[in-house]
């Protein structure tokens, strides 16, 4: 960039803070000499669920974010941002001395874990450690970020406070791994993608949540809100490591299920699809055969 030309803008690192407690958000806000490190504060937020969404919208370099805010599991939510935005370094805010809790933190990608309260030297080393990442990998120059007219003076997009919905579809944890049906599959991913570390542990929970409500009128969508993620990007991270979409996945859970019930000659083939979530039989069955080979009761006469 030419810098005699007079649009010419110095470069800054954009910068999220997420945190349910606003005398944090305003302590980092205005207490941290931002420019001193060529950053700018491009929004904050009072909950997770904002937070996701002021950073899909903003797409920082730097997150500071708290991760036992109400309503969202801290680990699945730095998953969903490693995994969307793999460049981005987020510094963890956290009241709590959990090390377990904080060696998952940085396994997910995670490059700073603070104490509240934090002093304004452990904030400003995180920072250097972070911007200089930054600077070794190059992204600033694929994602040159000018300040929007006022920001320069402090202007910047906020979300307060949750739209007091926050809390419905999301679970508070979104469970720690697979159940038996599709488990054995994600290790071996784990192995050959180590990189890949926070799309594996979206993958596993997205799968434990299906394996869990299997029954239920299941979406990709309803999938999607408890990994805090996009459903076109959940139906991604699904064909890239499992090799199926969201439906072969379900059926395969639900027929799986039904071919334990079929042990019982007591159950009518028309309960068992409506058991495992089937909403007619005759779907059930092409289902069924399509996945095993076999109808039903062919299955069921073998045993």
């Amino acid at each position: 960039m030419n810098s005699n030309n007079s649009s010419w803008v110095k470069f800054m690192y954009k910068v999220v803070i997420i945190d349910d407690e606003p005398i944090i958000v305003e302590g980092l806000s205005r207490g941290v000499n931002w420019d001193a490190f060529h950053c700018l504060v491009a929004g904050t937020a009072g909950s997770g669920e904002d937070g996701l969404r002021l950073i899909r919208k903003v797409k920082p370099h730097i997150v500071f974010s708290d991760i036992r805010m109400p309503c969202m599991d801290g680990l699945t939510m730095i998953a969903a941002m490693k995994s969307e935005f793999p460049g981005t370094q987020i510094a963890i805010l956290t009241g709590y001395r959990d090390f377990d809790y904080a060696q998952k933190a940085i396994r997910l990608g995670v490059s700073r874990f603070l104490l509240k309260p934090s002093k304004m030297d452990e904030i400003e080393e995180a920072l250097r450690a972070m911007t200089k990442k930054l600077d070794e990998s190059g992204w600033k120059y694929e994602q040159q970020y000018e300040p929007e007219h006022g920001q320069e003076h402090g202007q910047k997009e906020t979300y307060p406070e949750g739209n007091g919905q926050a809390c419905e579809g999301y679970a508070e944890d979104a469970g720690s791994g697979p159940g038996p049906i599709l488990g054995e599959k994600l290790p071996e991913m784990e192995e050959n993608l180590p990189e890949s570390a926070a799309s594996s542990y979206i993958v596993k929970n997205a799968v434990s949540y299906i394996e869990e409500h299997y029954k239920d009128k299941l979406k990709l969508s309803d999938v999607a809100d408890q990994v805090y993620v996009s459903q076109w990007h959940l139906s991604k991270l699904m064909n890239r490591y499992l090799g199926q979409n969201f439906s072969e996945i379900l059926n395969g859970v639900r027929i799986s299920q039904a071919k334990e019930l079929l042990k019982d000659p007591a159950l009518r083939i028309g309960d068992i699809a409506d058991e495992v979530g089937f909403l007619d039989v005759a779907h059930f069955s092409r289902v069924f055969k399509k996945t095993v080979g076999i109808s039903a009761n062919e299955y069921r006469n073998q045993m």
